[in-house]
């Protein structure tokens, strides 16, 4: 039975880019409005479109590179797998596709959703969020069809010699198309994030502080690349983000399952379909969420957020139940114990996302405050934002240790009293990465969330060059502040999912260098005084045998390496955002100097110009960053090996998670308090306080739309780049 339900599997994704397709096409029936919306428009889609053209040539180059070196590695040193090059190449595929699909989306679906807000609320909010759904339908759809078809791939050329052994080849095997996933996707967030904050910082402070004009205002030459940057960004960028972290999570279930269970060749098969199943099913539920998102016409930011919620609560709690129905299915050992190990996982994500949105919408006091800070002038906004941040991370990181232990202890029986005993621990952490599966089920609409952002924040400035009626405006601003909270709900509920997936990863780490040992022709390994198979030796025999504790220097380095990491990345990061956004802010004030008539409107500013600025600013500073990501944890295992490694993956996981939960909803909070002030509070638009609250949110652009969400990133494909690389460090390691 259980191998005709892995059939479930690719159909649901089918399902998924079937009603992606479908939205897809009900959009593009919609009027994109007036002459100069469509316009406005075309504009915008050429500058992405030519922007990810760029960055794929980059892209593409670096690609073939690294896969040459997998194969080298595979075919020439007989280190690596001989898989990794091809599932390398076809991770980063997958990856730059979806976000590309969803892109092209957007672009076509902000004059859409101008247009549609010229009728109601509900047709923009309905437009924008189902063209969202369209990036989240085909993330989920593409991960899935990706993980199907390399298992059957597998399943027909892997041999060993027991069907044990082969399941722990297979999930490792495709564990190594994740490194492909996250290079892709540091690429798309890292470049992306410059481009759209350097255009987003010149528009800002020339445009608003410095001339006084509106956001958006067509007099502004920077607004085309701004728009654009959206698009690029948080739409592309964060599609390939969390399709890595989609992937990932399954996939290092996938094989924690196939290895806790490996003496159990009938309930391993069970174990490594359980996560694809509950994804498979998570589809299916998070299509129907879409279909209930509705609002009414004059609802205000409340009833936005809790038409929004009621969604994906809706998939949530279905899911909730569906779990316990596959799991029972599957007759998995203790599956009620499982089972709430998802439970977990998806209160985890309900409650970062609620705690994200908090302290991020001007509906809360915590973003009013900001505001309110405000009248003192930018210096208070700044301490009083960076303050947010800072406190906003508690909420989050209790949950995710609260969820680390309920998920292990679930999937336990709670047995504390032999927690990490051989058994127990492949158990425990096959249920905290299940966890992370749980927290990830309901992507397909809670990623719809979260591109629904950039769309609103498109149809609101198509609607300001318009100049659509002042009733249209005050919809899409209504529409764009929704956004600018689901954005940053969107970047928390990632954050999280990254945590669990890079927890789980580094078990997978484990069995990865039980492979590599092999691999070079080290059979048996001598713990305590006894010789163990290395195909038999458990995770805490590997422990042992590389000394993996806190009293190894090696490890401690790694750690105080790993830690700096996130800090370097994210200086590396903001200051590339600095530098492009300078060339911004200098070109912008040339055009008002020396073309007289931009102001008056009788001149229109060269936006080509503009684009064209973005575009070679963050494809030369997008580089450097991300390489270094690659580079460090392979030259951290060759130089102190497999305990170096863990403490790199460790130190990075924990400085990151919580740095990149405080640069998002800092940035956030500064972003929804600008808007709060615009909507007449505290002087409005125009006043010192607006002003003041204008360079908060500059400050802000490049804290949760490049450094921050780009975190998330960094720990897992650190942690993707040790396992591909696992054979190398136990060949290598000089210490």
């Amino acid at each position: 039975m259980i191998n005709y339900l892995f059939w479930i599997i690719p159909a649901c994704s089918v399902a998924a880019l079937i009603f992606a397709y479908t939205f897809f096409r009900k959009m593009l029936k919609e009027s994109e409005g007036t002459k100069t919306m469509k316009t406005i428009a075309s504009h915008v889609r050429k500058g992405a479109m030519a922007y990810l053209y760029q960055q794929y040539k980059v892209v593409i180059v670096v690609f073939i590179i690294l896969a040459l070196f997998f194969a080298f590695l595979a075919y020439g040193l007989e280190k690596q797998n001989t898989w990794v090059p091809f599932a390398f190449l076809t991770g980063g595929f997958f990856s730059g596709l979806a976000g590309f699909i969803g892109m092209k989306t957007a672009t076509y679906a902000s004059a859409r959703t101008a247009n549609a807000a010229r009728r109601s609320l509900n047709d923009g909010l309905k437009i924008a969020f189902r063209s969202g759904a369209v990036m989240g339908l085909v993330v989920v759809g593409l991960g899935l069809l990706d993980i199907s078809v390399w298992y059957l791939i597998l399943d027909i050329f892997v041999e060993e010699a027991t069907q044990g052994q082969k399941l722990v080849t297979i999930t490792t095997t495709m564990l190594t198309f994740g490194m492909g996933a996250s290079t892709q996707a540091l690429f798309a967030r890292v470049g992306g994030g410059i481009y759209t904050k350097a255009a987003d910082v010149g528009a800002d402070l020339v445009g608003k502080v410095e001339a006084g004009i509106p956001e958006d205002d067509p007099r502004n030459p920077a607004t085309i690349a701004d728009n654009v940057g959206d698009n690029v960004g948080d739409v592309a960028g964060m599609g390939a983000d969390l399709y890595e972290s989609y992937c990932g999570s399954i996939l290092a279930t996938a094989a924690l399952g196939a290895s806790a269970f490996v003496l159990k060749p009938e309930m391993q098969l069970k174990a490594v379909f359980a996560p694809m199943l509950i994804a498979a099913i998570g589809i299916i539920l998070s299509i129907i969420g879409i279909y209930t998102v509705r609002t009414k016409e004059g609802a205000g930011m409340k009833q936005l957020l809790r038409s929004l919620g009621f969604g994906i609560n809706l998939s949530s709690i279905l899911i909730a139940a569906s779990t316990f129905g596959i799991l029972y299915l599957l007759q998995i050992e203790n599956w009620a114990g499982i089972s709430c190990s998802v439970i977990t996982g998806l209160l985890a994500g309900i409650i970062i996302g609620q705690s994200t949105e908090y302290y991020t919408s001007h509906s809360y006091k915590p973003t009013r405050k900001i505001a309110h800070s405000s009248a003192s002038g930018p210096a208070t906004v700044i301490i009083s934002g960076i303050g947010l941040g800072m406190i906003s991370t508690a909420i989050p990181v209790v949950t995710i240790a609260l969820a680390i232990i309920l998920a292990f202890l679930c999937a336990t029986g709670f047995d504390t009293a032999n927690m990490i005993s051989a058994n127990n621990l492949s158990i425990g952490l096959y249920g905290i990465g299940i966890a992370a599966v749980g927290m990830l089920s309901t992507l397909g609409i809670t990623l719809a969330t979260d591109a629904y952002g950039p769309i609103a924040d498109n149809a609101g400035g198509n609607a300001e060059m318009s100049k659509l009626e002042p009733e249209v405006r005050k919809r899409t601003d209504v529409l764009d502040a929704l956004g600018n909270t689901t954005a940053a709900t969107g970047k928390g509920f990632a954050i999280g999912s990254a945590a669990l997936t890079a927890l789980a990863l580094l078990a997978s780490y484990i069995e990865e260098i039980k492979i590599g040992l092999d691999r070079v022709g080290k059979e048996s390994i001598e713990v305590a005084g006894k010789i163990i198979d290395v195909s038999k030796a458990t995770i805490p025999d590997i422990i042992t045998y590389f000394e993996i504790n806190l009293m190894n220097p090696k490890l401690l380095t790694g750690a105080f390496i790993g830690a700096m990491m996130a800090f370097l990345f994210c200086g590396l990061t903001m200051n590339a955002v600095g530098r492009a956004a300078q060339k911004m802010v200098e070109e912008v004030r040339r055009q008002f100097r020396e073309m007289k008539g931009i102001l008056t409107g009788e001149t229109t500013p060269d936006y080509a110009r503009c684009v064209e600025i973005s575009t070679k600013g963050a494809q030369k500073e997008m580089l450097f960053p991300s390489i270094l990501a690659i580079i460090v944890p392979v030259l951290v295992g060759v130089i102190f090996g497999v305990s170096g490694v863990m403490g790199l993956l460790v130190g990075g996981l924990a400085s990151g998670f919580v740095l990149a939960i405080f640069m998002a909803n800092a940035g956030g909070a500064w972003d929804n308090a600008k808007k709060f002030v615009e909507e007449g509070n505290y002087g409005g638009k125009g006043s010192e306080s607006h002003k003041a609250t204008v360079v908060g949110d500059t400050v802000g652009d490049p804290f949760k739309d490049t450094s921050g969400p780009s975190l998330n990133i960094l720990i897992k494909l650190m942690s993707m780049v040790s396992i591909v690389t696992a054979g190398v460090t136990c060949a290598f390691s000089l210490l």
